[in-house]
């Protein structure tokens, strides 16, 4: 297991007050020497903002490429590798027109935009909005790799550390913990004899992580008097078997992760991982993204992982879609469409999704993806399975969507 980032959240104010950036930059430099201390190999560390909307208002949103390119040129000497600059958010929906030129005049800042929440609702328009700025980013280079840097949220709350999902709100500044823990439920279950006492060792390793990462966490926190936010204790996987959720799940007895009783397979092991005692934060579970997973890349290129599928295991572990490569010729309405299913599903199931997609410029459905980096593997293109919505849902409309949850109390 590996810490896939620590995140620093604060309000790093317009202009930007770069004692707010070197205090994150002083913070993290000890943070990292203080896990990898206690055991842990530490990927990345990163700064996350209060949504850059709220920081520029209306009346500035037009300066956010260069408020973005700022940040940007700072990161470097204050030794943070990546920047969030949160959600394009519905009180000002210039923002979400101005992300991908902010996106394009940068190299190591985040965004992403709100298409649902519990007080708003779902707004169409901004849905579609959202829909737009995906293709926006994929026009930008030639690979399409701008989307990387972009994701939909939906219902998601500020504090998470994974990227691009990582907002801060309020005004004292916390940290938290993003784990890359795949490799523990591959290896508990892969050696296990039965569900039952793969399920005890998988918990075990767990919780003897945590144990550790708390550790290094309190002394951090009463150093700098700073509030420790939690782990993100999610099962993210990194490109190799042994770290591949996918890989995981197969170990269950399934012969390739998409197949009938994969649902079964995540369901059992998020359960596994509920019963888990740990400070939690962000999403804290499942992590199915195609192109960071050698399982999940080899299963959708063999035509038997879709996106449908990957959709029906949110439902019961996962964080949403990500890093799914469509097709260069994907349109607004497609995207549109899945982005519906998205909003609503994580509104019923009060579910915090998100959705970062890869529309690759000249790619067709089936072809293979040729991305240069590290935290890929590649493989096909797929096939998104959605026609341009109509009449109702077509529509500009708000849609308030209660959790089937509240409903039934």
């Amino acid at each position: 297991m590996k810490i896939r980032s620590i995140t620093y959240f604060t309000n790093i104010g317009w202009p930007i007050k770069e004692e707010k950036v070197n205090e994150a930059g002083l913070f993290l430099f000890a943070a990292k020497n203080e896990f990898e201390k206690a055991g842990f190999e530490v990927q990345t560390t990163r700064l996350a903002t209060t949504p850059f909307p709220t920081i520029l208002g209306t009346d500035l949103i037009g300066l956010l490429p260069r408020m973005a390119q700022k940040l940007d040129g700072m990161l470097a000497s204050h030794s943070i590798d990546f920047a969030s600059l949160g959600p394009a958010t519905y009180d000002v929906p210039e923002s979400y027109e101005l992300v991908s030129d902010a996106i394009s005049v940068t190299q190591n800042i985040f965004f992403s935009g709100v298409i649902a929440d519990h007080q708003s609702g779902v707004h169409l328009r901004h849905l579609r909005s959202a829909a737009k700025l995906i293709l926006d980013n994929s026009k930008a280079s030639k690979d399409g790799f701008g989307n990387l840097r972009f994701t939909a949220l939906a219902n998601v709350k500020p504090g998470s550390p994974f990227f691009p999902a990582a907002y801060h709100m309020g005004d004292l500044p916390t940290f938290a913990i993003a784990v890359e823990a795949a490799d523990l439920a591959v290896d508990a279950f892969s050696n296990a004899g039965t569900l039952g006492e793969g399920g005890k060792a998988f918990q075990l390793a767990v919780q003897a992580a945590v144990a550790k990462l708390n550790s290094a966490a309190d002394q951090l926190k009463y150093r700098f008097n700073i509030r420790f936010g939690g782990i993100d204790f999610s099962l993210a996987p990194f490109p190799g078997m042994q770290t591949s959720i996918g890989a995981a799940i197969e170990s269950f007895g399934i012969q390739q992760i998409g197949n009938h009783g994969s649902l079964a397979a995540a369901g059992i092991l998020m359960s596994y991982l509920d019963q888990c005692e740990l400070p939690r934060v962000g999403f804290s579970g499942l992590m199915f993204p195609v192109l960071e997973d050698s399982a999940l890349a080899k299963s959708a290129t063999d035509g038997v992982l879709s996106i449908k599928d990957l959709l029906l295991y949110s439902t019961v572990c996962g964080s949403g879609l990500d890093t799914i490569p469509l097709p260069g010729d994907t349109s607004i309405d497609q995207i549109y469409a899945l982005l519906c299913d998205v909003a609503v599903l994580s509104l019923r199931l009060n579910k915090q999704l998100t959705t970062r997609l890869l529309p690759v410029p000249g790619k067709k459905a089936g072809e293979m993806t040729d991305f240069e980096f590290d935290y890929f593997v590649n493989g096909n293109v797929l096939p998104i399975d959605a026609k341009p919505l109509r009449s109702l849902l077509a529509a500009p409309e708000i849609l308030n969507i209660n959790s089937r949850y509240e409903s039934q109390k």
